[in-house]
């Protein structure tokens, strides 16, 4: 799940705001163009569906290579323990 600061990260990332907690009755925007209460919840879940895609194609990556080089992944992990 998503934190507050993950959501203002990726909804305002040059910054200008600063929160705490992970609600919106935690943020103050600074220097940044206000969002509203609606943009800020629903930042939370699309955070999460580009973290997850991020996930996704970071395992795919992992897998290319280790096929590549002809690697199981556990393997790969007795390489790198």
């Amino acid at each position: 799940m998503a934190t507050g600061a993950e959501v203002l990260r990726y909804l305002i990332p040059t910054g200008g705001w600063v929160i705490a907690g992970d609600t919106w009755e935690g943020v103050q925007f600074l220097e940044a163009k206000p969002i509203t209460k609606q943009e800020f919840e629903a930042g939370f879940d699309k955070v999460d569906a580009w973290q997850k895609q991020a996930e996704t194609a970071k395992a795919a990556e992992k897998s290319a290579l280790l096929t590549r080089l002809g690697l199981t992944d556990a393997e790969a992990k007795l390489l790198l323990s």
